[in-house]
């Protein structure tokens, strides 16, 4: 079995390293797995990409070409959304390559044209990153519905009109992919629902298989080991947040966060507790949180990831939406509590008061309930932290994962058409 994942980058951003991820996790299973992206970063050699100094500029230039049409929406807000309008060659680049099935990774940022994906000749497996894949351009809807019928007047770009920019990505869609031989694959049950009730994709196989990680690399180091590294307090309970663009992505809920930590800090924490922030650097004026506050900046590599997990007591994940939510099953694959909101698809990594505390949603109130009931007793902190790491090895391992998408590629064989 020979895969070809395609994926905007190998290892830029959340959906990326999860790509990259299951692609070692294939080839730790003797798959004879390979990368196709537009932007590389690793120094693997089985990962493909444009090797001319034009090609790599022509690549850099289409993400600031794709959300051109945008500008005919300067009141749209400024989350992510992708028009994938520009043509490219990557029908021609899979054709050399032959692989026996294309799996399709995160390909947004102008990489692949909407109507390429009709071109391809073998069986077409989409891992869903987010909700792109069936809306009229927004990466996540927010609390618009409009995805289960045709898009248009989108709350996103500020539009009352049916006949906008999302209806008209919406028709490009439906039109070029109606014949697809195609399967559907969602790291979470959430996402897997929302996909199934979606009218672009409702007639779709749809598998749910959550995102793996190395957990040969993801796991506990010495607490006070970690601390002393990264040069953090031994003498306070740690909360960490983070993700990519953590204080500044409103999906990421750091307001929410704010709101709880003032609450515990009012309660009578404030004393024997700390933050610690990653993938954002100290703001120029920084947000009053009622605790000391550490930023660490971008962490980019896996150790340093570990690392931080080890070092914290509590891992605070309090997104408005996830596909499935890497941060937290990381944190706990490290022995370290999540607390997050009941929803999407940090419901699967989650279990409530098992490995962490599922709060109720956007409740502030109980998020800090829940990151007080984690830290109030070390013996819970620690059997919750152990029942976390179990979770993980039974469920979120590159071993599982690479086998259950094998059986996919496997199975989507069986319906090609030569």
């Amino acid at each position: 079995m020979r895969p070809l994942l395609i994926s905007s980058s190998d290892i830029s951003g959340g959906a990326a390293r999860a790509a990259y991820r299951l692609h070692r996790g294939l080839q730790n299973i003797g798959v004879d797995s390979q990368m196709l992206v537009q932007n590389k970063q690793s120094d693997n050699y089985t990962v493909i990409c444009p090797e001319s100094k034009v090609s790599k500029g022509i690549g850099k230039l289409k993400h600031t070409l794709d959300v051109l049409p945008l500008q005919l929406y300067p009141q749209r807000d400024r989350s992510a959304y992708s028009v994938q309008w520009l043509p490219d060659n990557l029908a021609a680049q899979v054709d050399q390559i032959n692989p026996d099935v294309i799996n399709l990774q995160w390909i947004n940022g102008g990489y692949l044209q909407i109507e390429t994906i009709a071109k391809f000749k073998k069986p077409i497996i989409w891992t869903l990153h987010d909700m792109w894949a069936f809306t009229g351009g927004c990466h996540y809807n927010g609390d618009c519905m409009n995805y289960t019928n045709s898009c248009g007047a989108c709350p996103q770009l500020h539009s009352n009109k049916e006949k906008d920019l999302s209806r008209w990505i919406w028709q490009r869609k439906a039109r070029a992919w109606q014949d697809l031989n195609l399967t559907i694959v969602t790291p979470s049950h959430w996402l897997a629902k929302c996909a199934a009730s979606s009218s672009l994709l409702k007639n779709v196989r749809i598998e749910v298989i959550p995102n793996g990680l190395d957990t040969k690399q993801y796991k506990p180091i010495e607490k006070s080991v970690a601390r002393s590294i990264l040069g953090l307090p031994e003498d306070k309970q740690l909360i960490l947040f983070g993700a990519m663009s953590a204080t500044s992505d409103p999906r990421k809920g750091f307001n929410f966060l704010q709101s709880a930590l003032q609450n515990l800090s009012q309660s009578g924490w404030g004393e024997q507790v700390e933050l610690v922030v990653f993938g954002s650097s100290q703001p120029k004026k920084p947000t009053e949180l009622g605790f000391k506050s550490h930023y660490l900046g971008r962490l980019n590599d896996d150790i340093s990831l570990a690392l931080l997990y080890s070092a914290a007591d509590v891992m605070i994940v309090p997104s408005v939406q996830e596909a499935f939510g890497q941060t937290a099953s990381e944190s706990l694959a490290c022995c370290t509590p999540v607390v997050t909101f009941d929803i999407t698809g940090l419901k699967d990594i989650v279990d409530h008061q098992q490995n962490g505390y599922l709060a109720k949603p956007f409740d502030v109130d109980d998020l800090a309930r829940g990151i007080a009931w984690v830290l109030e007793d070390e013996e819970k902190l620690q059997k919750l932290g152990s029942n976390g790491r179990e979770k993980v090895e039974q469920n979120f391992t590159l071993e599982i994962q690479a086998k259950n998408y094998l059986s996919v590629y496997s199975s989507s064989r069986c319906y090609e058409v030569q």
